[in-house]
């Protein structure tokens, strides 16, 4: 037997071995990795999702809380992790496209050390202020500012955050400056908006809607480039400030050099799930829209942002080490 004959015959069996494993997958129960306590959003999101999976692969997908250091801990277990396809990541944009500038020292890659499954959800964070401001629009609170120059404080889950860095770029795009304010978490920075000790800060939907509805907030505008389906009266702050698009996401990944055909299977069952009634029933519930982004677009977007949020940080002079 030739030695390329030989080459031909061991390609061949490598393609038909390829393909006989992707067949089966998975053959043994899929680990979720969710860098975060139990209860939370992304955990929410992540137990609809895997509800749904599971049913659906005929093997159990099981949650693994592992919080810690800003997420990262859980998201460099799933570096190091086998790429079997047997362990993933269900993570947001805090400790992932924000943890790769903000900590000098990560013993991960978020780009190079993980394959991007799929976009899982996404829902904009509201910019709200109290009514005793009298200010009803982003505008009119822009001007405002420039008025006080320095003087409005604004308040953010701390520092690092989502809502900091978020009000941070809002701050640079519309030209003024305010103070910030710190707290540990986004209900005492909304509660700090009620009181009056903070003129504005970022929110969730369900944590500033009821607020507004009774007439104790305004809200000024979301953090989406586009008007959000479930808050169709509050515009885009791109609307008066075009380009200014921030907001929280959920994604699913895989370790780095997992098999393309699990991956193209992980992403077919999750948008499957997404599809289900129950879970859009929990997302409409978290004010969470379903993604729907290919795997390869998912892949540029998760680019992009970890482009978009370092220029913040960076901005920002932030780091953790």
């Amino acid at each position: 037997m030739t030695t390329i004959i030989r080459l031909i015959l061991s390609f061949a069996v490598a393609l038909s071995s390829g393909a006989a494993m992707a067949q089966g997958y998975p053959t043994k129960p899929i680990r979720m990795v969710v860098p975060w306590p139990p209860g939370g959003v992304t955990d929410v999101l992540a137990r609809a999702v895997v509800q749904q999976m599971g049913e659906s692969m005929g093997q159990q997908v099981f949650i693994e809380n592992r919080p810690g250091a800003g997420g990262t801990i859980g998201v460099g277990l799933v570096a190091k992790a086998a790429p079997d396809g047997y362990t993933v990541l269900m993570t947001d944009i805090s400790s992932h496209a924000i943890s790769a500038t903000l900590y000098s020292k990560l013993a991960f890659d978020v780009i190079k050390d993980f394959e991007p499954i799929a976009m899982v959800a996404g829902s904009p964070m509201v910019l709200s202020t109290s009514p005793a401001l009298k200010v009803k629009t982003v505008r009119e609170f822009i001007d405002l500012a420039r008025s006080r120059k320095g003087q409005l404080a604004y308040g953010s889950s701390g520092n690092g955050s989502i809502t900091h860095l978020a009000m941070e770029r809002f701050k640079r795009m519309a030209g003024i400056e305010m103070l910030h304010v710190p707290y540990k978490g986004t209900v005492p920075a909304i509660a700090s908006v009620l009181t009056g000790d903070s003129a504005v800060a970022f929110g969730t939907i369900p944590g500033v809607v009821p607020f507004a509805k009774a007439g104790k907030l305004v809200l000024l505008g979301g953090s989406f480039a586009t008007r959000f389906p479930q808050i169709p009266d509050v515009p885009a702050i791109a609307e008066t400030i075009p380009g200014y698009d921030m907001g929280f996401y959920t994604g699913l990944y895989a370790p780095a050099k997992t098999p393309r055909d699990f991956v193209d299977r992980l992403y077919a069952e999750t948008m499957k799930a997404l599809a289900h009634p129950k879970t859009l029933e929990i997302f409409a519930g978290s004010a969470a829209e379903p993604g729907h982004m290919t795997t390869a677009q998912f892949q540029e977007y998760m680019a992009s942002e970890v482009r978009a949020w370092g220029e913040v940080v960076k901005a920002v002079g932030l780091k953790v080490d």
